[in-house]
């Protein structure tokens, strides 16, 4: 067996932990302030049916997203995700899933003037519940939904980003997915099946956003 000389050994080291850390920053080290940041997280069955009825950029499937924020001398995440919208740390952020699952999205040049306005926007809903019913206008949000308004507001009140009719129907048989017949059932909602929405995997694919690979 090839024996290593201590020198190779350093090296090899040197180069394994380097890589490791390399692709643990990347993404710290890419983002800007106003970049909208994907990933795609765990969701079990509701996950998988999302997964499904909705596609992200190149075909990836992506169900959460936040926009990046100066706050002082940082960056930081303002999402919407668990009790309400709140800021993360941007490694917080990066850890929760694999590299492979992160992108970012930035607004073409054209628009940067929107930056500074969705920032504050975005900011200023801090603390408003999370949307556990997936429907606009209830004063409520979910995580897509706090994209789209904060940018609404800072092109004066304009959709900037598309809404599309949601669905909740198992595209391979029609019908609705009875994990959100279950949801919704606790919930004592009507399933908003057809009302205009919208998500992380349709926000990737926007031909606002230039997209910025993290990692292969």
């Amino acid at each position: 067996m090839k024996r290593f000389t201590a020198f190779q050994i350093v090296f090899l080291i040197i180069f394994i932990t380097g890589s490791c850390f390399a692709q643990q920053t990347n993404f710290a080290t890419l983002v800007k302030e106003g970049d909208i940041v994907f990933q795609h997280l765990n969701g079990g069955e509701l996950g998988r049916a999302i997964d499904k009825v909705t596609q992200g950029y190149r075909g990836r499937d992506y169900n959460h997203c936040g926009l990046v924020v100066r706050v002082g001398d940082s960056l930081k995440v303002v999402e919407a995700i668990g009790k309400n919208v709140h800021l993360t740390a941007i490694k917080e952020f990066e850890g929760r899933c694999a590299v492979s699952n992160l992108l970012i999205g930035r607004l073409k040049p054209k628009y940067s003037s929107l930056i500074t306005k969705a920032e504050k926007a975005a900011l200023a809903y801090q603390g408003v519940s999370y949307d556990d019913y997936f429907e606009m206008d209830n004063g409520r949000l979910y995580c897509s939904e706090l994209i789209y308004e904060a940018f609404k507001i800072a092109n004066d009140g304009k959709p900037f980003f598309v809404l599309k009719p949601m669905t909740f129907k198992d595209p391979d048989t029609g019908k609705l997915f009875p994990s959100w017949v279950d949801y919704y059932k606790n919930l004592n909602f009507s399933i908003p099946q057809g009302k205009p929405g919208i998500n992380p995997g349709l926000l990737s694919c926007s031909s606002r956003l230039i997209i910025i690979p993290v990692s292969e």
